[in-house]
Order: structure tokens, then C-alpha cells, then sequence
């Protein structure tokens, strides 16, 4: 049994950063996907998969990990790298690129 414990991203869909400062643990599949033969349908009889356990700090989840003897790997945050654009810079006189509709 092994976990992934990781810092969630941020989501595309909204500007704020809520759920990013938690720490999520979640297990790996461990038995292969099967496919139903009628519908068609993806299954998988591996339970754990399904559970995803949020943690306030990195050091909590792998506590949690340590002490239920659960293999785990740590996959550290990339912070996005963004530049800082404003609006007025499209129309900036030392603008390099033309500006066009």
C-alpha cells in the first residue's frame, strides 16, 4: 500500500486560492482497472483509491503515514512563476509587438 501526500493547485476556474494551504494523502491504485463487457463501464475493486485524507501541514500527513505504516512519497508544490500584466500595457508607446484587433 503507498500514498502520493501532495499540496493541491490551484483551480483554473476561479481567482482565489482557497483549499491550496491543505495537504491531501492519496492512495495509488493498486489493483488494474477492469472493463465491464456489456456497458462498458471502467471498475476497479481497490477501495482506497476513492479516499482522499486533507491534512493542515505536510508534517501531519506524513505522521498519519508513518504511524499506519503506509509507504508514501512527497510531491513538492510548484509555485506558478506569473507575470504581472496590467491592462494600460497593451497600449504602451514602448510596446514591441504591434498592437492589433
Amino acid at each position: 500500500m503507498s500514498a502520493k501526500i501532495y499540496r493541491p493547485a490551484k483551480t483554473a476556474m476561479q481567482s482565489g486560492k482557497a483549499k491550496t494551504n491543505i495537504w491531501v494523502l492519496e492512495f495509488d491504485q493498486e489493483t488494474p482497472r477492469t472493463i465491464d463487457p456489456i456497458m462498458g463501464y471502467t471498475s476497479s475493486s481497490d477501495m482506497r483509491q476513492q479516499l482522499k485524507l486533507t491534512f493542515e501541514t505536510q508534517e501531519l500527513a506524513e505522521a498519519y503515514a508513518k504511524r499506519n505504516g503506509i509507504e508514501y512519497r512527497v510531491v513538492a508544490p510548484k509555485d506558478p512563476q506569473r507575470q504581472t500584466v496590467a491592462y494600460p500595457d497593451n497600449f504602451r508607446y514602448t510596446r514591441t509587438q504591434p498592437w492589433t484587433h
